[in-house]
């Protein structure tokens, strides 16, 4: 392996260590015992269930060629993952706040096992069920949890700023650590072990049994509406209702798509953009120096998110800004550097240029996945939480199908620039979002102020 990559990986480390270890009691929030017992069971948890799903991620396409499918019986099995996930998502979404989204949270454990057993079959239905399988509880995966405990956060009466710390851990972990270690044992199983490309889906298997009983033994149960009276349609409706009637929603279910969007068709163009020519990169370590830089991401979100300033609203614009030029370095390097007709060797120059920008854009998306929660907690009514929340993945459903299935149309350049302006305009909706919540807030410290003036007033509570 070339020493450059050696070189990103240990830089990245190193900050990642130093910005952990250098946290002093101006970064932390001082919390209670019971609150860290909570904290950490959900986070066991949340790390088996990203466990079970970084596993699958880096062999389910090898394992669709192995079974002898070309690229574009691929391509329909990935694009009925992302569609199913958009059609059923606010339906299983609703029912997660009208049934109970510890119910949700144990549904996706056995949907994705369920998913995983379809893994043994190189049956072309039998696979594409799996898929469907695999987007109900992808949906489940980003909507029920979140909900489950900002719920049970609340109802135990924690301090709201203390949702920030469970957030960025589970992030730095789920989303960082576990990738990286599931990458890790994944390559040991199909490489070392050679048990073959089925064994990773066993072990998430495993994983995901294991927090499912976590879950069940340990968890209680919350809702969002659980009234009988309303049915799925009603729910929908609410839950449109409150994404129209509120602008606070309405942006940040954009700002979330247009991220998500880029961020998932940015999965299916690094391997391409960094080896036009056939260059022999090193995809799991690559990955994993992704993966790093993701906890670095999460790492400077938590000490964010500790501070009253700056608000999440305010660098937020900052971050979706920076990963609007990351994404762009590739279409300014094909101008600027003149292509290599070389096949194969060692990664370009501009490909090393690339690679820092795709480092900083993932360190973008581990700022944005605690930020976003975040704000979500806050604007999100609970008794529409998980409905509202796979409505936000509707439109970026539909957009990574099109982006899929037009992937080899398109010139790489073209996808780079169109996630380089969806990452420009959420820069600008966060924007509006930040004047819309400081109008609110003004509004109600006022409201507040004139009640207050009223009370000393009247002479009745003389």
């Amino acid at each position: 392996m070339e020493a450059f990559y050696l070189l990103v990986f240990g830089a990245l480390a190193s900050l990642v260590a130093a910005l952990e270890l250098s946290k002093t009691n101006k970064d932390r929030i001082n919390t209670s015992s019971a609150f860290n017992s909570f904290k950490n069971n959900y986070l066991v948890v949340y790390s088996l269930m990203m466990a079970g799903d970084w596993l699958q991620g880096p062999y389910v396409y090898y394992l669709y060629s192995q079974y002898g499918f070309g690229k574009g019986e691929i391509g329909h099995l990935f694009i009925a993952g992302f569609g199913s996930s958009m059609f059923f998502g606010t339906i299983v979404g609703s029912l997660a706040d009208k049934k109970g989204r510890k119910r949700a949270c144990v549904t996706y454990c056995i949907t994705y096992i369920l998913s995983c057993i379809t893994k043994h079959s190189p049956q072309y239905k039998v696979l594409m069920l799996g898929r469907v399988l695999g987007g109900i509880a992808t949906s489940l995966l980003f909507s029920a949890f979140e909900s489950w405990l900002v719920a049970e956060h609340n109802k135990r009466g924690f301090d709201q700023q203390w949702l920030s710390i469970t957030f960025s851990k589970a992030i730095f972990l789920g989303n960082g650590l576990m990738a990286i270690l599931s990458g890790l044992f994944g390559n040991v199983l199909v490489d070392n072990l050679q048990l073959g490309p089925v064994a990773p889906f066993d072990a998430a298997s495993c994983f995901l049994a294991i927090g499912m009983i976590i879950i069940l033994t340990s968890w209680t149960e919350n809702y969002g509406d659980p009234s009988e009276s309303k049915d799925l349609l009603t729910q929908f409706r609410g839950a449109a209702a409150a994404i129209t009637a509120d602008e606070k929603i309405t942006l940040l279910g954009a700002i979330q798509s247009l991220f998500e969007g880029s961020m998932y068709t940015f999965v299916f163009l690094w391997t391409p953009a960094l080896s036009p020519n056939d260059e022999d990169i090193p995809h799991g370590f690559i990955f994993a120096t992704f993966m790093l830089s993701s906890m670095l991401g999460s790492s400077i979100a938590s000490r964010l998110l500790a501070q009253q300033n700056p608000r999440v609203e305010s660098y937020m614009q900052i971050v979706f800004m920076v990963s609007s030029v990351s994404l762009l370095l590739p279409v300014i390097t094909s101008f600027m550097i003149a292509p290599s007709g070389v096949k194969g060797g060692s990664i370009s120059f501009s490909g090393c240029i690339q690679l820092f920008g795709f480092c900083t854009f993932e360190a973008c998306v581990g700022i944005f996945w605690p930020s976003i929660m975040k704000m979500r907690s806050q604007y999100i009514p609970e008794e529409a939480r998980s409905t509202i929340m796979n409505f936000f993945r509707v439109p970026l459903n539909i957009f990574v199908c099109i982006a899929l299935y037009n992937v080899k149309a398109l010139p790489m350049t073209v996808m780079f620039g169109m996630c380089s302006i969806f990452l420009f305009l959420a820069s600008v909706l966060q924007r509006r979002l930040m004047v819309i919540a400081e109008m609110h807030k003004s509004r109600s410290q006022d409201w507040t102020a004139m009640q207050e003036m009223g009370s000393e007033a009247d002479p009745l509570n003389s």
